[in-house]
């Protein structure tokens, strides 16, 4: 193209040249070498304009082939794309697929672990069932014994069931005839009530008779309230005296139980070692136990509650027989007790 453009630049030299050749008349016609040179630069001219033709056609297609190998570069290009991403996405298949396999290894470990550890509590199991298995054999034996003793104190039960059966007769029997002298002893204030009102009517002489009777009745009051005073103070006295011989009768057969015991040499011996005589060490063998005097003191105490409760009763309103006669009857059965007691101690004794 530069020579191109050269030759062109030429030509239009000589063109402008020869114009200014035939204008001025002066200046001679051109020589046969310009001629020559500018059929030269011509025929170079023509040859150039088709060396031009054929590199535009060879430019033609090797911009063809450009733009193809654009294009194939374009979808090479794509595909390594895609395969840029296929790969990326193989790769974050393979670390998870690792750690998957590492998470599986871990497990399996764990598993295996608690394999282990699952067959050693088997193994415990099974010595804690042999275990077991022989205490349930001696729990079974147990078992039997219990049975029999169960079977014994059913046959206590039922006796003492029915001898609970026989004392409530008794009790309902007491019970009526306790209801029988209350309604005696309504129907006799109601009579006397009724006394009262029609003498009330009658004169003043009467007046004064009724008087004089309430008088006496006072007076019999007073001495009914001594009467009971005098039986709760001897009943509690008499509970007393027996608590105090069923307490020396125990020490009567402890004392003779340790005689029996004990020799005569030996309580000789004992004498001589503790340096008394042998009447004093038979006082100090009936010294009384802690638990024993407390327990008095407790009795004592009961006793005193008791004394007080029926003294409350008799100073208050009426009626008040029923929980009088249920608070002697209570001492009364206290009192034979002890006296079953005692005499089954002498029985014992003798």
């Amino acid at each position: 193209q530069q020579e191109k453009e050269d030759l062109q630049g030429k030509l239009k030299l000589r063109e402008h040249l020869s114009q200014t050749a035939g204008k001025s008349d002066a200046v001679p016609s051109p020589s046969k070498n310009t001629d020559l040179e500018m059929k030269q630069l011509q025929c170079k001219l023509k040859s150039s304009n088709n060396e031009i033709t054929k590199q535009s056609a060879t430019i033609k297609s090797l911009k063809k082939e450009v733009q193809e190998k654009e294009e194939r570069i374009r979808a090479l290009h794509a595909k390594i794309s895609q395969l840029e991403r296929d790969l990326n996405m193989k790769r974050h298949l393979v670390e998870d697929l690792r750690s998957r396999l590492k998470a599986n290894q871990e497990n399996e470990k764990t598993s295996n672990e608690t394999l282990e550890s699952l067959e050693r509590k088997v193994k415990a199991l099974a010595e804690d069932c042999l275990n077991k298995k022989t205490s349930i054999d001696s729990l079974k034996q147990r078992l039997n014994v219990a049975t029999k003793e169960k079977s014994q104190y059913e046959q206590m039960y039922h006796k003492a069931k029915d001898e609970l059966e026989k004392k409530e007769l008794k009790l309902t029997n007491l019970e009526s005839k306790m209801i029988k002298t209350e309604c005696a002893m309504t129907e006799l204030e109601t009579t006397a009530s009724q006394q009262l009102h029609g003498l009330a009517k009658q004169s003043g002489h009467a007046l004064e008779t009724l008087q004089k009777k309430l008088l006496l009745t006072n007076d019999k009051i007073e001495e009914f309230m001594t009467f009971v005073k005098a039986l709760t103070r001897e009943l509690q006295h008499s509970v007393q005296e027996l608590r105090t011989k069923i307490k020396q009768a125990k020490k009567m057969g402890e004392v003779r139980a340790c005689k029996k015991s004990l020799s005569q040499e030996s309580v000789q011996l004992a004498a001589s070692i503790l340096n008394v005589s042998t009447t004093d060490l038979e006082e100090i063998l009936e010294v009384e136990d802690d638990e024993e005097t407390a327990k008095a003191k407790m009795e004592f105490e009961k006793d005193k509650e008791w004394l007080q409760y029926i003294q409350k009763l008799i100073e208050a309103q009426f009626p008040f027989a029923s929980y009088l006669m249920d608070a002697i009857l209570e001492k009364l059965n206290e009192k034979k007790k002890l006296v079953e007691e005692y005499s089954s101690l002498m029985k014992r004794t003798v």
